[in-house]
């Protein structure tokens, strides 16, 4: 059975626009995760509707600013009317505190350096800075705001409810990147999102504990960006492995930060400890390269041909190329045959110093009226890839879609995304073998058009370019660039050559990459190089040299 609850677009000329969008997520979470809601966050939801309209709104308005400590002046919505009239109800339920009592650095918060100096007398030429330096000693105790600064007039409004709010647009949302402004920019018509049939089971979270989790470790690292040591943040992050994979790849992902940073402070025991115990992608690679610099180059040569044995990725096979062959000469081993390089053309240039991006120096050099080059670095080939395998893509899966706001399905960067759809995306790229893809893609491309997607660059693609690359890239050359960004799509769908030139004529094309002065190949390059030469794909990296002249 498919859930075709949607979000209602609203009218940006009703004053309490947002306060309906925070109802609907109110009655969503209600009806997807009640059973995941504690005693005190339905006791929220029943209670919410219930309340005067300029109360709910005042509620709403703050909840979607930062932090949760206001002045009563800077909530004046003319909507909402008196922000402390509107706010009884929510003190009378405990839900905002209107007398919090406020340290020195927290009422610095709420002032501006102005109000500051007028408040307590001060040269006005003081920083905000020199005036907390200079107020400290002797304002050591807290106080509510009317008591700091009774001129203002003001109340300070604390909101109690802003943690379980945040855990209520988790639970709609799968993520804490997604906020409250995704209605307003679809309401505006921004975002446009595929709609996608689900069922009422399909929903982010199936515990209260995943949720639990999920903050927690969001908590974490927010703590280790904010500062705080990597020994201090590390006590509170589970030692265990979590049976959840997304959480147990969120863990090993935080994990992952942190021995870096005890690897750039020198801690390196400490670094190889938690890289040993992490399975998350890129871990291993660092035990071998700290146990290189810890002196044991024995134990990091027997774990790099361990790992060399069975890869995880192109990318750590790549690594144990360069790191294996250095460990051979610390260790007075032979090395092996090296592995003959790529060779693709290469083409040279002398250009005029250009103020523009050095790929657009080349472009103008290069284009012809008949031999067009474009600028679209991934974005071309990722818009081919999306708009083909749109169906495989937007299938509605059970935990792929749960809110009308995905412009992605939410297991996109999953290790099991491809095998839940494998034969969804045969039967997409089996158009290609019978050159079905090219009504398909220009089908895709009228109907989406402008839809959110993870690999289609709208504001890129039109429908000139897509029929010349249509008619001028192989659908069998097509079907090896989607295969090789179905392998690992985090790693893979960038990387790509910077411009690509057509021979509309000889139904032809040749990508290129550009490297200005004193630039090299990045690494996610050289690997898709290497599997376009190894492919015999038409490829080119360009090296541009700048002339004596000046800006042309």
């Amino acid at each position: 059975m498919t859930d075709t609850r949607s979000v209602s677009p609203r009218s940006l000329a009703d004053p309490f626009y947002y306060l309906a969008n925070f109802q609907q997520v109110l009655d969503w979470v209600g009806a997807s995760h009640g059973d995941l809601l504690d005693a005190a966050e339905r006791a929220f939801l029943e209670r919410f509707s219930l309340l005067p309209r300029a109360s709910r709104a005042l509620l709403v308005r703050m909840v979607m600013r930062k932090g949760s400590l206001f002045r009563s002046g800077r909530l004046s919505y003319g909507e909402i009317g008196c922000p402390l009239r509107a706010a009884t109800p929510l003190i009378e339920l405990g839900w905002v505190d209107d007398a919090p009592r406020l340290v020195l650095e927290e009422l610095f918060d709420l002032l501006t350096r102005i109000e500051i100096t007028q408040a307590f007398g001060l040269p006005a030429s003081l920083t905000k800075r020199a005036l907390l330096a200079h107020l400290r000693p002797g304002h050591e105790e807290a106080r509510c705001l009317a008591d700091w600064c009774p001129q203002l007039g003001e109340r300070a409004l604390l909101l109690h409810v802003d943690g379980m709010c945040e855990r209520l647009r988790l639970m709609f949302f799968g993520n804490l990147r997604q906020d409250w402004s995704e209605f307003v920019l679809a309401d505006l018509g921004i975002h446009r999102y595929e709609r996608v049939a689900f069922s009422r089971e399909s929903k982010a979270f199936h515990s209260r504990w995943e949720v639990d989790a999920y903050l927690h470790l969001h908590g974490c690292r927010e703590r280790f960006e904010a500062g705080e040591t990597v020994s201090d943040v590390l006590v509170d992050i589970p030692t265990a492995p979590y049976a959840n994979a997304w959480l147990e790849s969120r863990r090993g992902q935080l994990l992952l930060r942190l021995a870096r940073q005890f690897e750039r402070e020198g801690k390196l025991s400490e670094a190889l400890r938690l890289y040993a115990g992490n399975r998350h992608p890129g871990a291993r690679e660092r035990v071998i390269r700290v146990l290189e610099r810890c002196g044991q180059p024995e134990a990091a040569f027997e774990l790099a041909m361990s790992a060399a044995d069975a890869a995880e990725s192109e990318e750590e096979s790549q690594q144990l190329e360069r790191i294996l062959p250095r460990l051979r000469r610390t260790l007075g081993l032979e090395a092996p045959a090296r592995r003959k390089a790529a060779a693709f053309e290469r083409l040279d240039l002398l250009l005029p110093r250009s103020e523009d991006p050095v790929e657009l120096a080349v472009l103008r050099q290069l284009s012809r009226p008949d031999a067009p080059v474009h600028y679209v670095e991934n974005a071309l080939i990722g818009s081919l890839f999306g708009l083909l395998c749109w169906e495989a893509l937007f299938a509605p899966l059970p935990g792929a879609f749960f809110h009308p706001f995905h412009g992605a399905p939410a297991d996109l960067g999953r290790a099991d995304f491809l095998a839940r759809r494998a034969d969804l995306f045969e039967r997409c790229l089996g158009l290609l073998d019978r050159d079905g893809h090219v009504r398909a893609i220009h089908h895709a491309f009228r109907e989406k058009h402008g839809l959110r997607s993870p690999f289609v660059a709208w504001e890129l693609l039109d429908e000139a370019l897509l029929t010349r690359a249509l008619a001028c890239i192989p659908g069998a050359h097509l079907r090896l660039f989607f295969e090789r960004i179905l392998r690992d799509i985090p790693a893979n769908r960038s990387g790509l050559p910077d411009l690509i030139q057509f021979w509309p004529a000889e139904r032809r094309y040749r990508m290129i990459e550009v490297k200005g002065p004193g630039d090299r190949l990045q690494d996610n390059q050289r690997r898709w190089l290497d599997y376009v030469v190894a492919h015999g794909l038409p490829v080119a990296v360009c090296h541009v040299r700048w002339s004596e002249e000046g800006p042309g």
